[in-house]
């Protein structure tokens, strides 16, 4: 049976988004059905899946936080960190968590690859 994949990207920093979405893309096996819904920041995520956690098998969760000169780069990251476990948690339900935080662009633009991380992590724990 064919798997059924929701990825929710934020693409506040749409270069960004694009590698996380193309890596992770590329991973996911081909058969699978896969469904795209753009949000405007990370922080946006977590509600997204919860209104779509009963529709798929598995979700990924791509975006990018990049650290400024206030706290709030620690409020979104912990914040959307938290709801996607407990999500994945209460539903038993994997979603890949591909929302990278970084210190700076440089360090978002090396990362931008990630996605592919995010998408292995799922498609291992369907498999168990």
């Amino acid at each position: 049976m064919k798997k059924k994949y929701l990825i929710v990207i934020a693409d506040y920093y749409k270069d960004i988004s694009k590698g996380l979405l193309s890596s992770a893309k590329s991973t996911l096996p081909k058969s699978s059905l896969i469904k795209i819904i753009n949000v405007p920041g990370v922080f946006e995520i977590p509600v997204t899946i919860s209104k779509n956690i009963k529709k798929y098998d598995a979700f990924l969760a791509l975006g990018c936080v990049i650290k400024g000169q206030t706290p709030h780069f620690d409020f979104i990251s912990h914040s959307s960190t938290d709801a996607i476990m407990k999500l994945s948690v209460k539903n038993k339900k994997p979603i890949g968590n591909g929302i990278i935080t970084c210190l700076n662009m440089r360090q978002a633009i090396a990362r931008k690859k990630k996605g592919k991380e995010a998408a292995q992590a799922v498609i291992s724990v369907l498999s168990q």
